[in-house]
């Protein structure tokens, strides 16, 4: 197969998707990868029908790479994951929007252009979370107490400042009560892996990275955020607070850390995907969610698709992202 890969700056030294590029060039598919933040790219030669089976996007919100995807599929490209599902949870206001009129369980969300309008939120729901609606990688999230903390800067001399000049659309959620461990949901095209990790709100508390096993609650969220959004590779972001599991965050090509053999995965499902097609936009606000529970606190047998050797499988190496 001949692929498309669209690789961001961020991301040119990580093991996602660096290790995949590598892994499916091994197999023998042809993969092309274009750099949209720092080369020029033919948009007449490159994208056009029939000359690719799949691209693949790797890059932050924001980026241009999500625009040449949106070019790829507008001429009848296959994309991974489909660029419409990749809009729905790039901004991060939208997603809480469509996730809540889905019936998902995520927080109630404020959206303002400045920190300082989210004072008018009642005092009651603080404290608050408060991160840009096109942040990544935990980017200027902040956990505000009170009121009168929300011109604070989020970090040293204003850096990251979500209330700076052409700062975006700012959400602000309240704050779930958790222990100070995220729980980490990957999805490789349907198989689900639960990771537990440090909260970037706690950062103090130590917390040691590792593959947790998936309670059928959990992933029956995890499988049902896929369904409602049209994903096939995601991340999301759980916290067990006092009422229950709450979805806070979602990803799409998230860095898959502490997945087994999630190079192999990884490339395995893109082939698929490339070959089958993907789920597609699946976001309809208000309808219910009817995804299948899945089951995946330990690896299932790896299927290697058939164009692709089996012998001399490199071992997986995941790097950066998060």
């Amino acid at each position: 197969m001949r692929l498309c890969f669209l690789v961001e700056e961020q991301y040119r030294h990580d093991g996602m998707p660096l290790d995949v590029i590598r892994q499916l060039d091994v197999w023998g598919h042809q993969v092309d990868v274009r750099w949209p933040g720092r080369s020029l790219i033919s948009l007449s030669d490159v994208i056009r029908a029939g000359s690719h089976d799949a691209w693949v996007l790797k890059t932050v919100s924001g980026g241009p790479g999500l625009t040449l995807l949106e070019a790829a599929a507008t001429a009848g490209l296959t994309t991974v994951n489909d660029v419409r599902a990749i809009r729905g949870v790039r901004d991060k206001a939208l997603a809480a929007v469509i996730a809540r009129g889905a019936g998902l369980p995520v927080p109630v969300t404020y959206a303002a252009a400045r920190p300082e309008e989210f004072a008018a939120i009642p005092e009651a729901e603080f404290p608050i979370v408060v991160k840009p609606a096109d942040g990544s990688s935990g980017r200027a999230v902040r956990l505000v107490a009170t009121p009168d903390r929300l011109r604070d800067p989020a970090g040293p001399a204003g850096a990251g400042d979500p209330g700076a000049p052409d700062g975006g659309l700012l959400i602000a959620q309240p704050y779930v009560p958790n222990s100070g461990t995220d729980l980490k949901v990957y999805s490789v095209a349907g198989e689900l892996y639960a990771t537990e990790r440090c909260s970037p709100l706690h950062p103090a508390h130590a917390v040691r990275e590792r593959q947790v096993p998936l309670t059928p609650e959990i992933a029956r969220i995890a499988a049902d955020i896929g369904t409602v959004f049209g994903l096939d590779l995601y991340g999301v972001d759980i916290l067990l607070g006092p009422d229950g599991p709450v979805a806070v965050d979602i990803n799409d090509f998230p860095s898959f850390r502490q997945v087994p053999d999630a190079v192999a995965r990884v490339s395995a499902a893109i082939v698929d995907l490339a070959r089958n097609g993907t789920s597609g936009a699946g976001a309809i606000p208000g309808a219910a969610a009817t995804a299948t529970p899945a089951a995946a606190s330990s690896a299932p047998p790896l299927t290697v698709p058939p164009s692709a050797p089996r012998a001399g499988r490199p071992a997986a190496s995941i790097g950066g992202g998060r």
